[in-house]
C-alpha cells in the first residue's frame, strides 16, 4: 500500500485537498483527528497531560480545553518539546493502527501530517504531498477562521517549518493559493489520483508537471 504523506503550512488547505480524495474514494487518516481521540476523556494520556501542564485545562464536560493546552505550549518552547514527547508516540501507533485496518486491496492511502517535517516523519511515507500557499494568504484564513488577532495567526504560522522547507521535501505540490479558477484544484487532485493509482500497480511514477 502506497502511502502519501500530505503536509502543510496551518490554513494552506489541507481540509480542501483530502476532501477531493476522498470524494475519489481514497481513504484518509487525519492524524489531527488521532490526536484527539487520544486525549478523549477515559484515555491515560488524558491524565498524563492534565498532571503535566495543569488540572485546569480540563473542560466541565472532562474534556481536554485543546485550545488553551495550544496557546500554554505555543508560548513556551519547552513544553510544546514536553508534548509533543508525550502525544507523538501515540499518534504515530494510532496511526500504524488505522492503516492496518485498510483492505489489503487498498492502492494508497493519503496520511495528513500537518507537522511532517517537524516531527520528522517523512520516512514514515513513500511520498510527501506538499499543499502549498503564500503566507500572506495562511494568515487571512487562519485570523478570519479562527477569529483571532493577525499577529498571533503570523505568529502561528511563523513557528511551523517554512513554505521553503516544505517545498524542499515535497515529492508533489498543490498550489493552494486560491489564484487560479475554481476547478484546478480539483483537477489537479485527479492528476495526482491517476499518477497514485499507476504508481502503486506498476512501481512506476512519472508526476505531472
Amino acid at each position: 500500500m502506497l502511502r502519501i504523506g500530505l503536509t502543510g503550512g496551518i490554513g494552506s488547505g489541507k481540509s480542501e485537498v483530502t476532501r477531493h480524495f476522498a470524494a475519489l474514494g481514497i481513504p484518509v487518516i487525519d492524524t489531527d483527528l488521532l490526536a484527539r481521540e487520544i486525549v478523549e476523556p477515559g484515555q491515560p494520556l488524558l491524565q498524563e497531560i492534565l498532571g503535566t501542564f495543569g488540572q485546569d485545562l480540563r473542560l466541565r464536560d472532562g474534556s481536554l480545553d485543546r485550545s488553551a493546552l495550544r496557546t500554554r505550549v505555543f508560548e513556551d518552547p519547552e513544553l510544546r518539546k514536553r508534548l509533543e514527547a508525550m502525544t507523538h508516540p501515540r499518534i504515530a501507533q494510532a496511526l500504524e493502527d488505522r492503516v492496518a485496518t485498510l483492505p489489503s486491496e487498498t492502492l494508497y492511502v493519503v496520511l495528513v501530517i500537518p507537522l511532517l517535517f517537524e516531527a520528522g516523519w517523512q520516512e514514515q511515507v513513500d511520498r510527501v504531498l506538499v499543499v502549498d500557499c503564500p503566507e500572506a494568504v495562511q494568515v487571512e484564513r487562519v485570523a478570519r477562521r479562527d477569529g483571532i488577532p493577525v499577529e498571533l495567526a503570523w505568529a502561528m504560522v511563523r513557528s511551523q517549518a517554512s513554505r521553503e522547507r516544505r517545498k524542499r521535501g515535497a515529492d508533489d505540490v498543490i498550489d493552494n493559493g486560491g489564484g487560479e479558477d475554481a476547478g484546478s484544484l480539483e483537477t489537479r487532485v485527479r492528476d495526482l489520483d491517476r499518477c497514485y493509482r499507476n504508481w502503486a500497480r506498476s512501481e512506476r511514477y512519472d508526476t505531472p508537471a
